[in-house]
């Protein structure tokens, strides 16, 4: 069986012959699996567009709203097939703002029903129409109707923090496009191995936004200049192939991703702190109430009963002595 070589001189190879890590989130590359299935669809409502030129105008005006209608709802059901990618994605997210899938769903019953409606048959038209709406919700699934990983959550730094990471996205996008003036996959792969380090400061802040203080010059600035630098550089070894300026090209993206990968290792211990904070009150708090065995106790090896141990042996013992 062929196997594709990998060794130091590759050229999908990465610095010191390492092989680029995959980008976190490549947010441009999500697709839903579901997402072809539109297109189908749309292709089987194709006959009430070629057979109208055939039909009266009323006829003909019915069969091109049928296909506008269920092209429509296609449209509509692959934006919310996108929308449910990107949220399935990620670890903290928003519902969709519309349930896109759901107005597809209707719309394409609404558009089988107008294409099969005839005078006197409404009632058929309509039983087929809400059937292709129940096979829209079988054959995609049903909208996020709920919020994940928002729990504790401030909505307002959240907006702030997809707002940044959009525009932190688009820079990283202008990166990637410029290097490919280069016409060298080694720096490309080092710029897929800087998006993806700094993609891990985007999913630390959208988990954490009070992160996001402390992230704004790494999201904003230094991606700008990561940028501009990028395509300053593509243009000038385009053209000179000047081994200084990659190795000084090289040597920067090398320190921005050292400066990112501390960031983002900040802000996990500072999460972390804060966690064990958490804990440390809670389990004095416990310890307090008799809920929880204190730390003496568990130095010695052994358990404070609780409460209802407590009583429960009182009562052993009150029929203990009844019983005598």
């Amino acid at each position: 069986m062929a196997k594709r070589f990998g060794g130091r001189f590759s050229p999908h190879a990465g610095p010191r012959g390492l092989a680029p890590a995959p980008a976190a989130r490549p947010a441009q590359q999500i697709r839903h699996p579901y997402e072809s299935r539109t297109s189908w669809v749309t292709a089987m409502a194709t006959p009430f567009l070629l057979t109208a030129p055939f039909h009266d105008p009323v006829g003909m005006a019915t069969n091109l709203a049928a296909f506008g209608i269920t092209a429509g709802a296609m449209w509509l059901t692959r934006e919310g097939l996108q929308a449910e990618a990107a949220y399935d994605a990620r670890r903290v997210a928003r519902k969709p703002a519309i349930p896109r899938k759901l107005f597809g769903g209707i719309l394409t019953g609404l558009g089988l029903a107008v294409g099969v409606a005839e005078p006197g048959s409404f009632a058929g038209a309509g039983v087929l129409g809400f059937t292709a709406a129940i096979l829209h919700w079988l054959s995609f699934g049903p909208d996020p109707m709920r919020d994940k990983g928002m729990e504790g959550v401030d909505a307002f730094q959240q907006d702030r923090a997809a707002r940044m990471i959009e525009d932190a996205e688009a820079h990283l996008r202008g990166m990637t496009d410029a290097i490919l003036r280069t016409g060298d996959r080694r720096l490309e792969a080092r710029v897929s191995m800087f998006a993806a380090t700094a993609r891990n400061l985007f999913d630390r802040v959208e988990q954490d936004p009070g992160g996001l203080a402390a992230a704004r010059r790494y999201l904003g600035v230094y991606l700008q200049g990561a940028r501009d630098a990028t395509s300053k550089f593509a243009d000038l070894y385009a053209q000179t192939r000047d081994p200084q300026a990659r190795a000084d090209y090289e040597a920067l993206l090398g320190d921005l991703e050292a400066s990112f990968d501390a960031l983002t290792r900040r802000l996990h211990e500072g999460g972390r702190t804060d966690m064990d904070i958490e804990i440390e009150v809670l389990r004095d708090r416990l310890a307090r109430e008799g809920v929880r065995p204190s730390a003496t106790a568990a130095l010695e090896g052994r358990r404070e009963p609780t409460a209802a141990e407590t009583f429960g042996q009182a009562l052993r013992e009150t029929l203990k002595d009844r019983s005598r």
